[in-house]
């Protein structure tokens, strides 16, 4: 039984089977497995789990919200406190990486179901599961990447770490790390095989869709600076799915302003915990509030303002509609994928009607927008980049911004956070930004380590 243990999902097994009611009760093992197109189907209406749960240990290592010293302190989490000061300590925590896995090994069973199943009977409904697996697996590979892998360059890719790819249920098999470039590939190819499935209209919310899948390719291509993919992804999904929320039919004196699957919504995901970033523990870093100007409309709808201490913000504009952490793809993401890959590729003019079609949703009609006009590309890259980090704060995003763009001298920035007389520092060049694995994934699936 030793191999039983080669993935953190494994562990997530072995909890699960050792409850007392499970251990009481002996099922038909014919009512266990799942065998049909229905049962696929509805291994994939788990919301809870395939829609939730996802790591939030880069972002909580992010520059866009900072603690005073007693908030910190106040921190229950050791492994929490440890990651926002990117303290770099061992950890046994192994949830974050489980939950990802959990979600790959239901693709994997929802795969291995369509096996021995005729794929030209209810061949919509084939298709539309089959692409569903696919998609969740990418999504959720890429997720652990972003986190734990270092920045993607092409020259280096094939040497630096990825994270195990996992194609079957088999818990036994052995875990290997694959290359960072061989990680990606995968991510690719299964996003692809979800746009040849996926409907281009999906009525149930959660599930992905045709859109969906370019999403995420968008985003895999604009972590790996391959823009010119990322800008034809991207594109093709705003063909399908243009539509944004105009801000001003928001209400900015609710609790939670932006309501849950709205029209902006491509997935949904939610995270697992990530305690320095709660609703009323994380205070928005002052530089960025200050780039909000007075017509921006997301300023009052993502923001409150809190008096402890004075003149400080909380956050509040979460796509779920609650104090949950949305780490999902939204078209408006996808806008400015669209943009800055526009602008690296020289198609200045298409970045500029992407960005002020964006833009223009959330600014107070009262007042005329004016548009942006910068048709200087190292200019009007510098603007996308500002904005994307106004649109998309605690969205997943920023991290693996901070990762690929200190990859670019122009854009290097080292990260401090002082808690009293201390001050710590990140370096762009750090390892740091490939979180270290729990010790329990090293010590259990005998993978390495990340380079420290």
């Amino acid at each position: 039984m030793k191999n039983f243990f080669k993935i953190g999902l494994a562990i997530f097994l072995l909890t699960a089977i050792s409850c007392d009611k499970f251990l009481d009760k002996k099922p038909d093992i014919k009512m266990a497995i799942p065998r049909t197109l229905a049962d696929a189907n509805l291994l994939l209406n788990d919301y809870a789990t395939l829609n939730g749960g996802y790591p939030t240990y880069g972002e909580m290592g992010s520059d866009d919200y900072y603690l005073t010293q007693e908030r910190w302190q106040g921190v229950s989490n050791i492994d929490h406190r440890n990651a926002y000061i990117w303290a770099d300590e061992p950890y046994s925590d192994v949830v974050q990486w489980q939950r990802s896995y959990k979600t790959v090994y239901i693709a994997n069973q929802v795969m291995e179901v369509h096996e021995g199943l005729d794929s030209q009977k209810n061949k919509e409904e084939y298709n539309r599961v089959q692409g569903g697996a696919y998609f969740i697996r990418a999504f959720a590979m890429q997720s652990l990447v972003e986190v734990h892998c270092p920045a993607y360059l092409e020259s280096t890719a094939s040497q630096e770490l990825g994270i195990p790819l996992r194609s079957n249920t088999g818990v036994d098999d052995r875990s290997v790390r694959a290359s960072l470039k061989d990680t990606y590939q995968q991510i690719i190819s299964d996003f692809k095989e979800a746009i040849n499935n996926l409907p281009t209209v999906e009525v149930v919310n959660g599930r992905p869709s045709k859109a969906s899948a370019y999403a995420g390719l968008a985003r895999a291509y604009l972590n790996m600076a391959a823009y010119q993919e990322a800008y034809l992804y991207a594109d093709s999904c705003l063909q399908l799915k243009p539509e944004l929320l105009d801000f001003n039919t928001l209400k900015a004196t609710d609790t939670y302003p932006i309501p849950k699957f709205n029209v902006e919504v491509l997935f949904p995901a939610l995270t697992a915990a990530a305690i320095p970033m709660n609703a009323t523990t994380a205070l928005i870093d002052t530089t960025l509030i200050r780039s909000y100007v007075e017509n921006d409309l997301r300023k009052n709808i993502f923001f409150r303002v809190n008096n402890n201490p004075k003149g400080s913000y909380y956050f509040k504009g979460s796509y779920d509609k609650s104090n949950s952490l949305f780490f999902g793809i939204t078209s408006s993401e996808v806008y400015l994928i669209k943009a800055e890959a526009a602008c690296r590729v020289n198609k200045v003019s298409e970045s500029l009607v992407a960005l002020n079609k964006l833009l223009k949703t959330r600014w107070n009609h009262q007042v005329p927008y004016v548009g942006c006009t910068e048709t200087d590309p190292n200019q009007l890259l510098e603007i996308i980049l500002a904005e994307r980090r106004k649109e998309l704060i605690f969205r997943g995003r920023r991290w693996v911004d901070l990762k690929r763009l200190n990859l670019d001298s122009r854009f290097k920035k080292t990260l401090t956070r002082t808690m009293g007389d201390k001050v710590y520092t990140l370096e762009p060049t750090s390892n740091k930004y490939a979180f270290r694995l729990s010790e329990t994934v090293i010590e259990l699936a005998k993978v390495p380590q990340n380079k420290r």
